[in-house]
């Protein structure tokens, strides 16, 4: 079996069933970073995990171009198109509320209120990390792959070429800023 970096030189040139092996030979290591997006539960109730890995094929097919140049790079690519994925669901499914064939009930239950749904937290999170993007955009890939790649901080260090204290001191410094972004 060639290694990823092949594949993924091998998918930049153009050749369809290296991206296809490429995506077989990285399978089991995209449901890992899939299930870490989604192993809090309330963030997308939609998605599982082998949906998620599916649906980032089926986008990163239609992309075209592979923009990664080796393993660390590609699943960094995939963290951000599984982020895409989950964005574009939550929206989808948000716009279905607001309309449609659906029939609009009212439940009367004092549980749920002032606890935010799963879909507007990771809307609001989504828009402030552009925000976060526009004026430190490394703090906002630390986010992005923590956040939403599921990352550990050593992971992080290695594919942005950083140390595990800058990391750490990104990822604090990022959850600040954050933090006074969502409370806004």
């Amino acid at each position: 079996m060639q290694t990823l970096t092949a594949l993924i030189r091998q998918a930049q040139e153009g050749a369809q069933d290296a991206r296809d092996q490429l995506f077989a030979a990285a399978y089991d290591e995209l449901r890992k970073l899939a299930r870490a997006r989604l192993r809090d539960g309330g963030r997308n109730t939609v998605l599982d995990t082998t949906s998620l890995v599916h649906e980032s094929y089926l986008k990163f097919m239609q992309g075209g171009q592979l923009r990664a140049d080796d393993r660390k790079a590609f699943f960094a690519y995939s963290s951000r198109i599984m982020r895409s994925v989950i964005i574009d669901t939550v929206r989808e499914r948000r716009a279905e509320r607001r309309g449609g064939n659906l029939r609009e009930v009212t439940l009367n239950t004092e549980v749920g209120d002032g606890l935010p749904s799963g879909s507007d937290e990771i809307l609001r999170v989504h828009d402030a990390l552009l925000a976060l993007e526009q004026a430190e955009p490394r703090l906002a890939r630390v986010v992005e792959m923590r956040y939403f790649g599921g990352y550990s901080e050593a992971e992080i260090a290695e594919a942005l070429e950083l140390t595990d204290r800058t990391v750490r001191r990104d990822w604090e410094k990022a959850r600040l800023l954050l933090m006074a972004m969502l409370k806004s």
